[in-house]
């Protein structure tokens, strides 16, 4: 049988049964148009999991924490002198698949202007240049701190945006680079303002002047930040406080550290672990804390809201093929007679069998092309109320998927129809009233 006569032929049939075939449609319909929505709505968020991720420094970002040591090295813990200087300085000059290490030490206090105002109490940390590499910080004005203000221990520092709108209500970063700033009453110049850090959800409030003070901001830590030299820290804050320490004794508060290619990942941690071993004296007082297993269980939930949108999908589907059969049984008890025609005059039953199954294949095409524009108005219900950084992401992916499932579903009902039409008695059939 020619193709494009039983598409005719099914066409007209569905034309002729307006009402009764939009109703077998309604299931195709609604399991594409969930089956899209939620593949879209998971790529949005794995989207969004991503470029979040990646603005806190990506999965190369590894960092050493402490931990209590295991029961067999717990006698000897005191041995260990625990995340010092001398482990950023052993990674750095050890580790071949390291690209960057950035110990830290931290304290909160008092931010003021020399020009007087309410100090905020903000954090404040001694860092190292490599700090804005693994941080993934970008600048908004001025320069980062260099190996030179290290060497020299200057007072100078680099502020978050926050801080600087808070200090500087009405002056631009590039007008407030060369001001003074007091931390616990000591003065450092402002020698760069980090660019602002944010969720596209907080830009959209605050453009439209809405509070977003309570909601949860990821990056509230790099915006509010003041980074000074790591030696500054140490020899204006810290050694005083801890007289018995030395800068290369000192405990950190962070020590984190960057791979430089991700396909020597498991390499370069088990060369952390060995030099650290050796620092460490033996004691496993310490471990490594990737986004890998984050990200590995963003993924995870993803793929679980998937799983559960496809089965919702797959039962809408059923529902749907199971109204196409039954709209092409209908169909068959209505054109017994014509059917025993066609088969008198010479039609062969495989030219029957196609017919039918054309016919059903083609309601599903149909009911998933109105399922795909469905999607389209429910995708954008979902932008509407979803956060803009997980805003749904339409991929073609999803359509061909929704829309292959439909035809199988289509193919699958339309069987047993096919099968039951190809095989009438033309006799019997022709006598059929």
């Amino acid at each position: 049988m020619n193709l494009f006569i039983a598409i005719s032929i099914g066409l007209r049939e569905i034309s002729a049964h307006k009402f009764r075939t939009a109703l077998s449609m309604l299931g195709i319909v609604l399991g594409v148009s969930s089956l899209v929505a939620t593949m879209a709505l998971t790529g949005g968020i794995e989207e969004g999991s991503r470029k979040f991720m990646q603005q806190m420094g990506g999965l190369e970002s590894v960092s050493v924490v402490s931990r209590e040591p295991s029961s067999s090295d717990f006698d000897f813990a005191n041995l260990s002198p625990g995340r010092t200087l001398l482990d950023a300085e052993a990674i750095r000059r050890s580790a071949n698949f390291i690209s960057h290490v950035s110990p830290e030490i931290s304290f909160s206090t008092a931010v003021a202007t020399d020009g007087g105002g309410n100090p905020e109490r903000y954090s404040i940390r001694g860092i190292y240049p490599d700090h804005f590499v693994i941080g993934m910080h970008e600048l908004a004005a001025g320069r980062y701190l260099t190996p030179l203000d290290i060497e020299r221990g200057t007072r100078c520092a680099v502020v978050g945006d926050s801080v600087a709108r808070y200090l500087w209500p009405n002056t631009t970063p590039e007008k407030a680079i060369g001001n003074t700033i007091l931390i616990d009453s000591s003065p450092f110049t402002v020698v760069g303002i980090l660019s602002l850090y944010q969720m596209e959800s907080h830009a959209r409030a605050r453009k439209s002047g809405k509070s977003f003070s309570r909601r949860w901001d990821p990056f509230r830590q790099k915006n509010e930040t003041v980074l000074i030299p790591f030696t500054t820290m140490f020899y204006e804050f810290r050694s005083g406080a801890f007289p018995l320490d030395s800068l290369e004794t000192i405990k950190l508060e962070t020590l984190t550290i960057r791979v430089g290619d991700l396909d020597f990942f498991r390499p370069a941690l088990d060369e952390v672990r060995s030099i650290l071993n050796t620092t460490h004296r033996g004691v496993d007082d310490f471990d490594l804390e990737t986004r890998q297993d984050w990200f590995d269980r963003i993924e995870a939930s993803v793929r679980a809201t998937r799983l559960s949108g496809a089965l919702i999908s797959a039962i809408s589907l059923l529902v749907g093929g199971i109204g196409i059969m039954n709209i092409m049984l209908a169909s068959i008890s209505e054109r017994v007679r014509e059917i025993g025609i066609r088969l008198a005059v010479g039609a062969r039953q495989r030219d029957i069998f196609w017919q039918i199954l054309i016919e059903s294949i083609l309601v599903s095409f149909l009911g998933s092309l109105l399922g795909i524009f469905a999607s389209l108005g429910l995708i954008e219900i979902l932008k509407a109320i979803s956060p803009t950084e997980n805003v749904p992401v339409l991929s073609a992916d999803a359509i061909l998927l929704a829309v292959g499932f439909a035809l199988f579903a289509g193919l699958f009902s339309g069987l047993y129809p096919a099968a039951k039409a190809s095989n009438i008695d033309p006799i019997t059939a022709l006598r059929y009233e």
